[in-house]
């Protein structure tokens, strides 16, 4: 059993899973607590939703990257599941804290329940901070003139590109101590698939975790992203894009550290300027997403364009069966279904065909085709 008499500081991971530049984590060790990393595997509480399998894929093989890192340090993360009132409740009986910290996250139910915690824990007598570890800018930073939020990309591109200032970025920590917390194991939940295991592909072409992402990076920097205004077209070129989106989305590497680092070489005269400012605005794309569903929670479920509300959708599970197995009979559609199921991954142009196929040829509703991503992409 812990010892109660060190108040220590507890670090809650969430899609943040790196050591350097982790705000929430660099806060904690300026208290000088000994620490608690904690990463609360939450079940569907107050309207989460379920992860997709390629995500759970992912996210074990993170989780397996994080733990050695944080050992390699001398520390330990800590795995619970269950609902996150429950998990920290159960830990609050099991060793003296005296801060949380987290990186903040943006979805309406996160938000919800983020902020019902930060109250409870505070009529606790325990100090709560959070942090912006995910974005640029947060989705209620950056306004028109008007004072409302953007709905069209290119005016917020020029906005962001006038206003960002990127912060000092934080080395991942030499040392990291502090009391042993029971934890579960990573086995126990059963994340990567079996009967059968679909993913034997996916370790062919990715390698989850913060040291992968930064190695993606940085051959990316080192030659591809100077065609990539040209190549980022092309669904034929293995290096025209990055590959950093699931290292962005479980927080492997921040959009913060991806800026610096192109800019750097930019200014350098190290890449193309012109395209690498084009790669720049393809994480700009990812901010303008986190704007839009903030500002519109529903727009995952429901139209963003209200006109489509009584569009008269076809119900054919038959041809929704062949668009998600790539039996269309349509070579590109096809090719691009294949490849999403056997890697996890599409091409955006590829991504582009697939999803106006569905909705615009076969009439089947947007969201069967959202459903089919979201299990199948990481």
């Amino acid at each position: 059993m812990p010892s109660k008499s060190s108040p220590a500081a507890l670090v809650w991971l969430r899609k943040d899973l790196r050591l350097a530049h982790n705000p929430a984590l660099q806060a904690a060790i300026k208290t000088g607590c000994p620490l608690i990393l904690l990463y609360i595997l939450e079940d569907e509480e107050a309207g989460l939703r379920p992860m997709g399998a390629a995500s759970k894929w992912w996210l074990d093989k993170s989780l397996q990257a994080l733990s050695q890192s944080i050992e390699a340090r001398g520390g330990r993360l800590s795995l619970r599941a269950g609902s996150a009132r429950s998990v920290l409740s159960d830990i609050l009986k099991e060793v003296e804290i005296g801060h949380v910290f987290w990186n903040r996250r943006y979805g309406a139910a996160e938000r919800d329940i983020d902020e019902t915690l930060k109250t409870w824990l505070k009529s606790e007598n325990i100090a709560v901070e959070s942090f912006n570890g995910a974005l640029l800018t947060e989705p209620w930073t950056i306004k028109t003139g008007q004072g409302g939020y953007y709905k069209v990309f290119t005016p917020y591109w020029r906005a962001l590109q006038a206003r960002y200032t990127s912060p000092p970025l934080y080395k991942a920590p030499e040392k990291l101590s502090g009391p042993s917390l029971a934890s579960e194991t990573l086995s126990d939940w059963s994340l990567h698939p079996h009967a059968p295991d679909w993913s034997i592909d996916f370790t062919q072409m990715w390698t989850p975790g913060e040291a992968s992402a930064h190695i993606k990076l940085h051959n990316f920097l080192s030659g591809p992203v100077s065609a990539y205004s040209e190549d980022r077209n092309r669904p034929d070129k293995t290096d025209g894009t990055s590959g950093l989106s699931p290292h962005l989305a479980f927080g492997e590497i921040s959009p913060a550290q991806v800026w610096q680092a192109t800019m750097a070489r930019i200014e350098t005269g190290e890449i193309n300027s012109n395209s690498a400012t084009v790669f720049l605005s393809e994480i700009a794309w990812r901010e303008f997403s986190y704007v839009l569903l903030y500002h519109n929670p529903d727009m995952a479920r429901q139209n963003y364009n209200s006109d489509f509300k009584y569009m008269d959708w076809r119900e054919e599970k038959h041809d929704y069966h062949l668009w998600c197995t790539g039996q269309t009979g349509y070579p590109m559609v096809d090719a691009a279904m294949r490849q999403l199921w056997r890697t996890g991954w599409m091409h955006n142009r590829a991504r582009m065909i697939v999803a106006s196929f569905l909705t615009k040829h076969l009439l089947l509703p947007w969201q069967w085709g959202e459903a089919w991503f979201h299990d199948t992409l990481v």
